[in-house]
């Protein structure tokens, strides 16, 4: 055989994955204004937003002035900064397909939803959708609070009893930031914090005026892949995890946290996340049954020498292995959940069971 015939080696791809953060929040809390500053200021990144309807239809939140001229671009527009802007009505899928288009001109995708958006389907999209695998990673998911006026939207009562959208938008936050807080008081400011961190004890909180923040508080948080800025144990000692939580039942949506100090058995640990993502079977002492809005998780596994990341938004759930135990650590298992009709006590009975399967 010729060198002309011979197969050629395999050359690996020299192509980077471009991260993809989601911007949710009320109408009004600042979206608009946190997406100006990015494409306007000289921050050095290169960034493609995309304003998205996802299919709602009109929306008076699409009045809004985007760019230096305060025009709504239908189609792509480069600026001086380096940033891409557009404005798209069709899937969020097919706005990715046609932004990729211009990869190398960009490294990074802020995709804005509507005020009244869920952003649980829309991550749950871009989080497991394997064709874009190859192109885009879901980083997190970025949600804005007005400072003067959550406390109201959070208190908001859905006719049909669901869990009302402001609710959702926090809790499936991985970074929140708090806006204008020049236009509420230092105890507005306090109880909102709290109120948060009763929701979503999991996110990063900033708080702000006029959106300006620190690009760098709010993007490249990997929040789906276990690591970042700080791994995914390294969140749970300051944030997820608080030893004096209470073994109460909750109907609002908060955070409950739950730790086991023994291995789990991995087939236990799937029937019990299906009977309660999927089957809805894990109720309250009360009969209520348990509404999972998000869950994170770093568990030991029976057998396997590294932690196991467990990552859920509704009723999907995925899991990996990520850094090895090291000799003589305690090999703790703790899962976050932040949903509705939480019972802790319930919650770590369904765990326990996981470990006595083991026997």
């Amino acid at each position: 055989m010729s060198d002309d015939e011979e197969i050629p080696d395999l050359v690996p791809s020299e192509a980077k994955k471009v991260p993809i953060t989601i911007i949710t929040g009320f109408l009004g809390a600042g979206k608009t204004t946190l997406l100006n500053y990015v494409l306007t200021e000289q921050h050095g990144k290169k960034i493609a937003v995309i304003l998205n309807e996802f299919g709602e239809g009109d929306s008076i939140e699409k009045s809004m002035s985007v760019g230096q001229q305060g025009e709504l671009f239908e189609e792509w527009l480069e600026l001086r900064n380096g940033c891409l802007c557009c404005s798209v009505k069709d899937s969020g899928v097919k706005a990715i397909e046609n932004l990729m288009t211009k990869r190398g001109k960009f490294d990074y995708i802020l995709l804005e939803t509507t005020g009244l958006a869920d952003p649980g389907p829309i991550a749950s999209m871009f989080w497991l959708d394997e064709e874009l695998c190859s192109d885009v990673f879901l980083d997190g998911i970025l949600t804005v609070v007005d400072a003067k006026f959550c406390h109201q939207q959070l208190r908001e009562q859905k006719e049909d009893g669901t869990i009302n959208e402001a609710q959702r938008q926090i809790a499936l936050a991985d970074v929140i930031l708090v806006n204008k807080t020049d236009l509420a008081s230092p105890d507005e400011i306090n109880s909102l914090r709290e109120e948060i961190r009763s929701i979503n004890s999991f996110a990063k909180v900033r708080e702000t005026t006029r959106a300006k923040c620190s690009l760098d508080d709010v993007l490249d948080v990997n929040a789906y892949g276990g690591q970042g800025h700080a791994s995914m144990e390294e969140l749970f000692e300051s944030r997820g995890f608080h030893k004096d939580e209470q073994h109460h039942i909750d109907k609002s949506v908060r955070t409950v946290t739950v730790e086991v100090e023994r291995e789990l058995s991995q087939s236990a640990l799937e029937d019990f996340l299906q009977d309660l993502l999927w089957e809805r079977l894990v109720k309250t002492s009360e009969g209520d049954v348990t509404e999972i809005l998000r869950l994170k998780g770093v568990v030991s596994i029976q057998g396997n020498p590294r932690r196991l990341v467990l990552q859920a938004v509704h009723q999907l759930y995925d899991s990996q292995v990520t850094t090895p135990w090291e000799e003589g650590e305690s090999r703790t298992s703790r899962v976050v959940f932040i949903g509705r009709n939480l019972d802790k006590q319930v919650l770590q009975d369904h765990l326990r069971k996981c470990v006595q399967s083991n026997r």
